[in-house]
């Protein structure tokens, strides 16, 4: 289970995103994460989901759980003017806020995995990383076939394996057994883990 807190000016959004958290089955939502005396934290959350609503805010409000080291999942107007100040400050998504639950739901499992995410449109403006040897040539036991890797791209989009054997014109049977191989050379116990892995691996883009 991932425990997230969610954290909102607005009301509406506050109980919008507190129920996509609670709908969900690998996440718990911490309702309560301050204690009553004292101003001490009860229990730290594992992510936090935060939607910020002017752009000098942000520092102020995750700069406690950054420093706690709790991964922030940011939902702000515009990603792109938040990015070069939000990496430094511990934020590992910046996300629309008009994304989609499944965009929300996959930028929490990735930050719990320790990935970053931003969206697609905002690439450019992240800071270049220093380039650094791939893991997914030495970390595979074997490597995935290209149809493994078609049949992988479709789990990250969530299809499950009927809806996958007819988006590749094969059996229910072949797609599962692809899913199987998968999980086995990712080292993986789901399928949400193998989509977290091949993200990892580079196999898989968000």
């Amino acid at each position: 289970m991932i425990d997230v807190l969610v954290e909102a000016a607005s009301a509406d959004l506050q109980a919008e995103l507190a129920e996509l958290v609670r709908d969900h089955p690998r996440f718990r939502l911490i309702e309560d994460s301050y204690a009553t005396s004292a101003g001490e934290r009860r229990q730290q959350p594992d992510v936090v989901v935060m939607a910020a609503e002017a752009q000098g805010d942000a520092a102020l409000e995750t700069s406690g759980w950054t420093a706690a080291g709790v991964p922030i999942v940011l939902l702000v107007h515009n990603p792109a003017g938040w990015i070069s100040e939000a990496r430094p400050a511990g934020v590992r998504a910046v996300l629309p806020r008009n994304s989609s639950a499944t965009e929300i739901i996959a930028a929490i499992e990735a930050v719990a995995a320790g990935l970053f995410v931003f969206h697609p449109a905002d690439v450019d403006s992240v800071p270049a990383a220093r380039p650094r040897e791939p893991e997914s040539a030495t970390a595979l036991v074997e490597p995935l076939t290209p149809r493994e890797i078609e049949v992988l791209r479709l789990l990250a989009e969530g299809f499950p394996n009927k809806e996958i054997a007819a988006r590749l014109n094969i059996s229910e049977h072949t797609a599962k057994f692809h899913v199987a191989s998968i999980m086995g050379k990712l080292g993986a116990t789901s399928r949400t883990e193998a989509v977290t892995l091949g993200i990892r691996h580079g196999l898989v883009m968000i």
